[in-house]
């Protein structure tokens, strides 16, 4: 069963108005799969943007993703050695769900945190931080279905090595990474490796750890409607135990040991 989302090029109305300050807070050219899923929940994506929105583009936020990113390689930074050295246009590709999949880890993880009950509110809005420095230009994200068939089972297998429940939820790096279709078995035999000898799973584990006393920080800013859509409940709770929980922090630091190993190279 496809997982549900709506397509950057399918929205309209107040969803395209959400992504168009998700891409321009992140600083990236694409909304990333979480926030697309929220859209093809009714009344998620209003009620959960509007709660995150205060600390988007903040300075807490900015130094949170540099301790994530330190986090990560110091867990994570044995298995460098180990990953391709990706072409240029590709590695441009490879740091846009880096800055994305560090600043949705916070915001997420302090999401999931309110809907588990914990009180948020009451304190100031953070400092802005500086506009993040503009990315090279990309080639768009290809439509999983669009792709050859061949092409298309390498992405799924890479997307299974993280578990059944992100079998249907195939990471948009790995859809984007299937414009270099030599890329995809060489990545899939390290991320194995990689998966097995517990490099992933550690550096997961830290950054779910770190997210979480970040998190922490942010909660007495974010403002969250009284508003949810209690009908969505069970599947946004599904989707942050899936996205929060494991699958971006697993992205984040396969995609910070890619950005060293091209930096290696």
């Amino acid at each position: 069963m496809p997982f549900p989302e709506v397509a950057e090029a399918e929205a309209g109305g107040e969803v395209a108005r959400i992504y168009a300050e998700l891409r321009a807070t992140a600083g990236i050219p694409v909304v990333n799969l979480i926030w697309r899923h929220f859209a093809a929940l009714p009344g998620v994506l209003p009620w959960a943007w509007a709660a995150v929105r205060p600390v988007a583009g903040s300075a807490l936020l900015a130094e949170g993703t540099a301790r994530l990113e330190a986090a990560a390689l110091r867990a994570g930074g044995g298995g460098v050695a180990a990953l391709p050295v990706l072409p240029e246009e590709a590695r441009a590709v490879v740091e846009i769900y880096n800055r994305g999949n560090c600043t949705n880890l916070q915001l997420l993880t302090a999401l999931r945190r309110i809907l588990a009950g914990e009180a948020a509110g009451g304190g100031e809005a953070p400092e802005a931080a500086p506009a993040p420095p503009p990315l090279p230009p990309t080639p768009p994200m290809p439509q999983l279905e669009r792709l050859a068939p061949a092409v298309r089972a390498q992405v799924r297998e890479l997307a299974a090595l993280h578990g059944p429940a992100v079998a249907e939820a195939v990471p948009s790096l790995y859809r984007h990474l299937a414009l270099w279709p030599d890329l995809l078995p060489p990545l899939h035999a390290t991320c194995a490796a990689l998966m097995a000898d517990g490099t992933l799973p550690q550096g997961r584990d830290a950054l779910l750890a770190e997210a979480r006393a970040l998190s922490g920080r942010m909660l007495p800013a974010l403002r969250p409607p009284p508003d949810f859509p209690a009908a969505q409940r069970g599947a946004v709770l599904a989707a942050l135990d899936t996205f929060a929980g494991q699958l971006i922090a697993e992205m984040a630091v396969l995609g910070l040991l890619l950005r060293a190993a091209s930096r290696r190279g």
